[in-house]
């Protein structure tokens, strides 16, 4: 079944080095095939899409290679949000004001791009969909550095931060090690509650480094005097002590070590702050040498040089799933990853029903991490590691990548010149 019709596309959520490329595909799929007649972006997610922001996709991405400059290109194309859907209980006006822009657009399938927030935006416009006879599908796409949606192996976008943090543990190795001054630091990495991507740092390690010498991951109890006590039997042994540590680590009655008392973000999450700063000071207490905490940040997040090629070669693959499955008129599904096997490393894509998705959340398993809880074991390695595999080439202009052209997302009056 072709839906023909049109089709809208979203993303939702943080950055990722890959979402673009997810974008390219689904767009990729559409062209090749025939698919729709026409493809719009929302600008800005869902949030944009209700202040009447969205664009032409269709004339905007014409040819192979504007569509790999895409792939190519880091964080949103179309702008993100952090726009909580609500209930149609709640707000019901919300659904009518979307699905009136759909039906006035022919729009048959809705993709929205994102993480675990965007797939409850998924699952509420499915249900909307369903329940008043609406003849739109909706199609969720994973997204998320964190690595955290249920059901797929893994989700676009991790493979490509798990390159950048290790890449950058190597790094800081290196700066660390040319001086004979004893000395310890520590690499806060992002993961609320999956350590993921801290446990990542460990594919730095190489046959002359060791660094992390530490991993802490907040699926485990975090206790500051075994902290202490692992520090130093590691002082023991070497001169320099690097520590990997997830920003989400927490005590044993749960709560975060490095968490603000009151802010929360616009979903309710807890905001966290300094867990890195606030270890460096335990430290320094503690220890006779210089101490000191690096936070990676935003950088991590959307690394399109340094991204991983399996990574983006894979958000293409399943952007193109997810136009086909639409376009066949599946509705109310995340599309996911299947690992067929480690070596050679293989994966398929394959549709999942979003109601045992949004809302859930994928944490690393305990047996993947060591009995001392400082470390991870040789099957997370094996996990991780062909998700960084491959380099990307990019073009460049006056020595800096040749990514596309956002202007679309802060030029003052865009839309009103553009309509």
């Amino acid at each position: 079944m072709n839906r023909r019709g049109n089709c809208i596309i979203g993303q939702s959520g943080g950055p990722t080095a890959a979402i673009n490329a997810s974008l390219s595909g689904v767009l990729q799929g559409i062209l090749e095939n025939d698919l729709y007649s026409n493809v719009y972006g929302m600008v800005n997610g869902i949030e944009g899409l209700l202040q009447g922001k969205y664009l032409d996709l269709s004339a905007k991405f014409q040819t192979k290679e504007e569509l790999d400059r895409l792939t190519h290109t880091p964080s949103m194309y179309l702008g993100s949000c952090r726009f909580k859907l609500p209930t149609c209980e709640h707000s019901e006006v919300v659904y009518r004001d979307l699905f009136r822009f759909f039906e006035a657009h022919n729009i048959k399938t809705v993709f929205y791009i994102g993480g675990n927030d965007s797939m409850d935006t998924v699952l509420k416009l499915s249900d909307y969909a369903k329940a008043h006879h609406y003849d739109v599908n909706v199609i969720g796409i994973p997204k998320t550095i964190d690595n955290d949606l249920p059901i797929t192996d893994h989700t676009p976008g991790f493979g490509s931060a798990a390159k950048f943090v290790a890449t950058s543990l190597l790094e800081i190795a290196h700066d660390t090690y040319i001086y004979n001054i004893p000395s310890v630091t520590i690499v806060e990495i992002m993961g609320r509650n999956a350590g993921w991507l801290t446990a990542a740092a460990a594919l730095a390690r190489n046959s002359y480094s060791m660094a992390p010498d530490l991993i802490y991951l907040p699926e485990a109890v975090f206790d500051k005097e075994r902290f202490i006590e692992d520090v130093k039997a590691i002082k023991e042994k070497r001169k320099n002590v690097i520590i990997a540590v997830s920003e989400g680590i927490k005590d044993s009655e749960g709560q975060y070590i490095s968490a603000s008392t009151s802010a929360v973000d616009s979903f309710g999450h807890k905001q966290l702050c300094g867990v890195g700063k606030t270890l460096e000071n335990l430290l320094k207490a503690e220890l006779g040498c210089k101490v000191r905490s690096i936070e990676l940040n935003v950088l991590q997040r959307a690394g399109g040089h340094i991204a991983s090629l399996t990574d983006l070669e894979e958000a293409v693959m399943i952007g193109k799933t997810a136009a086909t499955l639409g376009a066949q008129g599946e509705t109310a599904k995340m599309i996911c990853y299947k690992r067929l096997q480690n070596s050679p490393y293989q994966v398929e894509t394959f549709a999942y029903d979003i109601h045992s998705i949004a809302n859930g959340e994928k944490t690393v398993p305990l047996e993947w991490i060591n009995e001392t809880q400082n470390d991870v074991t040789s099957d997370l390695i094996d996990y991780l590691m062909p998700l960084i595999q491959g380099e990307v080439s990019l073009s460049f202009t006056s020595g800096i990548p040749n990514y596309c052209n956002i202007d679309h997302l802060f030029t003052p009056g865009y839309f009103k010149e553009h309509k």
